[in-house]
Formats: C-alpha cells, structure tokens, sequence
C-alpha cells in the first residue's frame, strides 16, 4: 500500500519547486531539466493540478505554470486528492457490496480514527512550510 503516489510526490517537488521560484512562470520545458523528470510524465503532472485550482496556466509565448494559490495554502492532502482522490484507509469492500458490519466494527472504528490523524497531519503540511524548512 502506498499512502503518496508517484504523482502526488512528483506534484509535490513542482509546487515547492514554483514556491522558491514564484516570481515567475515556468515552461515545462524548463521545469522537467531542472527537477529531471521525463517532460510528458512531468506536463500531466502541472495540467492536473492546474485542474484542481492549485497551479495556474498561462498559454502562448512565454506561457507555461505559475501557483494558483499562496505556497501556505496548498497543503499535502490537498495535493494527495488532486492525483488520488479521496483519502480513505479502508472501503470495507467485499465482493463490491459494503460489508454488512460497518455499524458494530471495532477494527473499522479504529481505521476511521486512524484514518482523520493521518488526514490532519497532512492538512498540516504545507508547501510554504517545505519551502522554509530547506532554507
């Protein structure tokens, strides 16, 4: 089980890479030499936070991706969701069908308290923060 993605890990040393550099738009071009990342890997990477609001797009000459919003406003969870959709542990899944004993689950109770530390955590990571503890 993996709780961060490649993408999610990949988007997320783009956002800090914009943040220590906001002052400017990036090409992709650009970005992929700089963090070596593979340019296609690293475009459906932008566009898909672009999507979800976090980055902006700025096209023709000189175009390319700048942050949508403040570094201290992007949070890790925040980021997770773009590429993974909604945090959640456990689906308590069987044969397509939610189990029947979701209500007197004690191991389900225990995943879903679980389950909201691991989302305030990352809640509380932000990439301003990322950005000021390398400085």
């Amino acid at each position: 089980m993996k709780l961060i993605t490649k993408d999610t890990d990949y988007g997320i040393i783009a956002l800090k890479f914009l943040a220590e550099n906001r002052e400017k738009t990036y090409s992709v071009s650009d970005m992929a030499k700089v963090l070596d990342v593979p340019k296609p890997f690293l475009r459906k990477i932008l566009q898909k936070l672009a999507r979800a609001g976090i980055l902006r797009s700025h096209k023709g000459k000189g175009g390319g991706f700048s942050l949508g919003i403040e570094a201290k406003d992007i949070n890790v969870l925040d980021v997770m969701a773009a590429f993974q959709g909604n945090f959640e542990l456990s689906q308590c899944v069987l044969n397509k069908k939610v189990c029947p004993r979701i209500p007197e689950c004690v191991l389900r109770k225990k995943i879903i308290y679980i389950q909201q530390l691991l989302q305030d955590e990352l809640k509380g990571i932000n990439i301003g923060q990322l950005v000021k503890e390398e400085e």
